[in-house]
């Protein structure tokens, strides 16, 4: 699929350096627009409505962050372009699928974009499908140690496990149960079992997911009625587990 790209860049050389790069190495993304500010920036995602915006971090009057709190409810992906890598976090956390450093990788650019054509393929698959599990229903038990001993769950009770420092909250259709283990533990733990870690902070069974959103970084409706946010850079997998 073709994807609708904007370009948000300061600096003409670097716009035209990406310009060439996604005309010769990504013929999957279609240039729509460039802008060299914020402002000229929103003006044309809101116009083209695009699938793919490539960010520059810093900007004249303001930056990349900037311009995204403005969209709370963007359906696009972004990709990070700049050259300081003290942004990574932000970016993360801004729901980032990639993340280029300055002299951008021509590698590392083919596989920014054909993460996003992932995505997008997948969430085109399903738009407007009930949502079925590839895997069969968790069968099988795990043991939460506790204080006093531990205690015995079926997997398949657990809608989904939510990271607490070095805790974790295990929740059940009518309570949770925190535990002294960290997400990764369970995450190994729970391995072959359908259980997708959409999030650094959540580990979800997938046969409880009833809806997928798109937005700011994408959400899952469990069918207990929870809502949680889905990173960018975990879509992709968790996309995989559905037919």
């Amino acid at each position: 699929m073709k994807l609708k790209t904007i370009l948000v860049e300061d600096e003409a050389s670097s716009r035209e350096i990406l310009r060439n790069y996604l005309a010769k190495y990504c013929e999957g993304a279609e240039l729509m627009a460039e802008a060299a500010t914020i402002n000229e920036g929103l003006s044309l995602i809101k116009k083209h409505k695009p699938d793919l915006v490539f960010l520059d971090v810093e900007m004249p009057f303001g930056n990349a962050f900037d311009l995204l709190d403005q969209v709370p409810d963007r359906t696009f992906e972004v990709i990070f372009v700049t050259a300081y890598n003290q942004y990574a976090m932000d970016a993360l956390n801004n729901h980032a699928a990639y993340y280029l450093m300055k002299p951008i990788n021509i590698d590392e650019l083919i596989k920014a974009v054909a993460y996003v054509s992932e995505i997008k393929a997948g969430e085109n698959a399903l738009e407007g499908k009930v949502l079925h599990a590839k895997l069969k229903k968790a069968e099988g038990k795990i043991t939460l140690p506790q204080q006093d001993g531990f205690q015995v769950l079926e997997v398949s009770d657990i809608y989904f496990c939510k990271a607490d420092d070095n805790y974790t909250e295990i929740y059940l259709e009518e309570k949770k149960i925190l535990v002294s283990k960290t997400l990764k533990y369970f995450e190994d733990a729970l391995k072959e079992f359908p259980f997708a870690r959409i999030h650094k902070s959540y580990l979800v069974n997938v046969n409880e997911i009833k809806k997928y959103k798109k937005g700011k970084g994408g959400s899952v409706i469990l069918s207990n009625g929870k809502e949680l946010s889905v990173s960018a850079s975990r879509k992709a997998e968790l996309l995989s587990y559905f037919k």
